[in-house]
């Protein structure tokens, strides 16, 4: 659809004409997100549709309020936008129309130090948000991935998870209270948790719901106070069913490392060791790490010996880490069924040399000690061996470093993803084995643990394929389409979530019905309750 004249009128009306736009350059750049599958196309010269017909930047509520009734005038979708660092298409607009971004909208206010609590404008950049409540002495303990580039409003817009998750709980679990503008222009304010005990919880039907109820504006945040100590191990254990068993145990002992990560034998043997010195910058790294707690002489990790097939794989971890590519070397690899066949056998025959392990512990002085010594003693009750605190602290130091890998296997005529499921623990084998057998018929994959807690576990399997380049983007999307039709509908049969972390977007709006099914029927309606004239980020979510 087209803006018309008069209606842009009325939005330069609204944000003043610099705030408004419709250069082709501003377009094309909210025309999308950082889903994988439309930069395969962006990096093959396709040209980007559908685009929005307009941007704005609203830096008062008001606008907002104002944008969404000009638009529910006029019938035309709304598509609310953060740092743009999603990875599922959840920020695509399907029917054009005006594009939201709140990244004007960016106060940090009211700290309170005895209910500990800040209000927090959606468009806050979630680094710049740490360290903000760093200098004041607190922590949101919320540290994805793409903390350099996301917004607070986006975590609560897909139920984020961060790295430390299960010490401070998902984003879902920090939240106090919401400021939304609905699809009809109205303004709703769900904070103070006495509401919460007068009836429903209205925070919970509003996260995670993606823009299609409304434009989320600001939040009310538990902090906690920043960390005394940090304490980060490294151990190894025999293979991932142990190592689940491990971390299961520790759990549900009731003791909550900040970090849990246990690496499958392909991840622990590619990623997980052998980084280089440079790291990113952290908000903490003043913390000290504890004084030993019985550790005696520990061995280093040791460097596997360099047969066949793991001189194979450690220069497939070069690859992946961007060392020494040439143009279409990955994509050769990669594209010999062979080759591929022959990695996974060297993956089985290093199961031997067992698994990666990080725990990090952080918190007041004394507890953190006393916490990291029940939780050690824990893991080697279960098998596993302490390798000492440069794995954990390695860890630490380049925990961001996986989001500047991909570029490399873009450019090289592969594409890389992520798929983070999650389950119960009675079901979290079955999910570890079924996921890693369905996407492992098309691609090279590897698995990770994390946001573990005592009823279950995310996974987080990591792929990387190919198609012939001759077949262009379009063979390299139904590849990609097939993966995750697969990866997901094994989730789903086994029992699974399709989503942990990452949202659902447009990648996962097909299989909310399955795992939802008669639930959506409740999700229906609150969407015609909020947002009566379907204008609200249409095509996400799984809604009609």
């Amino acid at each position: 659809m087209a803006i018309a004249d008069r209606v842009l009128r009325d939005l330069e009306a609204i944000f003043g004409p610099r705030r408004v736009s419709i250069r082709g350059v501003d377009l094309d750049t909210y025309a999308r997100d950082m889903w994988p599958r439309l930069l395969l196309g962006y990096r093959d010269g396709e040209h980007v549709q559908p685009r929005p017909d307009v941007v704005v930047w609203p830096e008062h509520v008001r606008e907002v309020i104002a944008a969404v009734k000009l638009a529910r005038e006029h019938k035309i979708p709304i598509v609310p936008y953060g740092g743009g660092s999603g990875v599922c298409g959840g920020a695509v607009p399907v029917r054009g129309g005006i594009t939201i971004d709140t990244k004007r909208m960016q106060a940090l206010r009211n700290v309170q130090s005895d209910e500990l609590t800040c209000d927090v404008e959606a468009g806050l950049n979630g680094e710049r948000f740490e360290r903000e409540l760093a200098r004041r002495g607190y922590t949101f303990g919320h540290f994805p991935s793409s903390i350099y580039c996301s917004t607070v409003g986006g975590w609560v817009a897909t139920r984020a998870a961060g790295q430390l998750s299960t010490k401070y709980g998902k984003v879902e679990d920090r939240v106090v209270g919401l400021s939304v503008v609905t699809g009809r222009g109205e303004l709703i304010e769900t904070d103070g948790p006495g509401r919460a005990l007068r009836g429903p919880s209205w925070n919970q039907l509003l996260l995670g719901s993606e823009g299609t109820l409304g434009v989320i504006t600001s939040a009310r945040l538990r902090v906690s106070p920043a960390p005394q100590l940090r304490v980060f191990r490294a151990f190894e254990i025999d293979n991932v069913e142990l190592g689940a068993h491990a971390i299961r145990r520790v759990l549900q002992k009731g003791l909550r490392p900040a970090v849990v990560r246990l690496y499958d034998e392909l991840d622990t043997l590619i990623n997980a060791f052998g980084h280089d010195d440079a790291g990113e910058p952290d908000p903490h790294a003043h913390l000290a790490p504890a004084p030993p707690i019985d550790t005696g002489a520990l061995p280093a990790w040791p460097e596997p010996a360099r047969e066949p097939e793991v001189s194979l794989l450690g220069s497939l971890r070069d690859l992946l880490r961007g060392k020494g590519l040439r143009a279409g070397a990955m994509n050769a690899a990669l594209g010999s069924s062979e080759l591929i066949n022959k990695l996974f056998g060297a993956a089985e025959k290093v199961a031997r040399r067992g698994c990666r392990l990080v725990i990090g512990l952080e918190g007041a002085r004394i507890r953190t000690e006393i916490e990291a010594a029940l939780t050690f003693a824990e893991l080697e009750a279960a098998g596993a061996k302490d390798r000492g605190e440069d794995g954990g602290w390695a860890w630490l130091r380049h925990r961001y470093a996986v989001s500047y890998r991909m570029s490399p296997i873009f450019r090289d005529g592969a594409f890389v993803d992520t798929m983070e499921v999650a389950a119960s623990w009675d079901k979290l084998l079955d999910l570890y084995h079924s996921v890693r057998v369905a996407i492992g018929k098309h691609a090279l994959v590897m698995a990770h643990l994390s946001h573990a807690y005592a009823d279950g576990c995310s996974i987080y399997f990591t792929f990387v394929a190919t198609s012939p380049a001759k077949d262009g983007a379009a063979a390299a999307r139904r590849k990609y389409d097939a993966i995750w039709r697969d990866g997901l509908e094994a989730t789903t049969r086994v029992g699974g979530t399709i989503s942990h972390h990452h949202g659902v977007g447009l990648l996962k709006a097909p299989y909310m019905a399955s795992e939802h099914r008669e639930a959506m029927a409740i999700f229906q309606a609150a969407k015609g309750s909020f947002d009566p004239d379907g204008i609200m980020n249409p095509g996400k979510m799984g809604l009609r």
